[in-house]
């Protein structure tokens, strides 16, 4: 996974409901902070007129799972877009715990679909600039 500066970050903390019969929490909680971060990005980002004009789908998920988070543990969520591809580009997800350590780290593809039509649509080239930037 390539390293970057996020450009969208949210915190959480895990709760009883994450955690599974190893006492940890399970990895599909990862897979829901990683759609998360995504989501939460865009419509930090997007305008509502843009949100009623496009809507994103995930079409590809790879995760690596490095380390445990327990019950109560403060949660960093960062994010940041990769290569762009016609109507589709990757995010890229770190999953880190308080101390700064990576507890799992994620790339997805999302792919642009017209709200309407739900059909794919060609990220714009001004849309796609102004996305790759932080959002404060």
């Amino acid at each position: 996974m390539s390293e970057a500066t996020p450009q969208f970050v949210f915190e959480t903390t895990a709760r009883a409901e994450h955690i599974d019969e190893l006492g940890h929490v399970n990895h599909k909680v990862y897979v829901a902070w990683a759609e998360e971060a995504g989501v939460r990005h865009w419509r930090a980002f997007a305008s509502p007129e843009m949100q009623a004009q496009y809507v994103w789908v995930a079409s590809r998920l790879e995760m690596d799972f490095l380390r445990e988070t327990k019950l109560g543990e403060s949660i960093r969520v960062e994010t940041w877009l990769g290569e762009l591809r016609g109507a589709r580009f990757d995010r890229h997800v770190r999953i880190l715990g308080t101390n700064g350590l990576e507890k799992a780290r994620a790339r997805t593809t999302w792919a642009m679909l017209d709200a309407v039509k739900r059909r794919p649509a060609r990220v714009p080239a001004d849309l796609a600039a102004a996305f790759a930037r932080p959002v404060a």
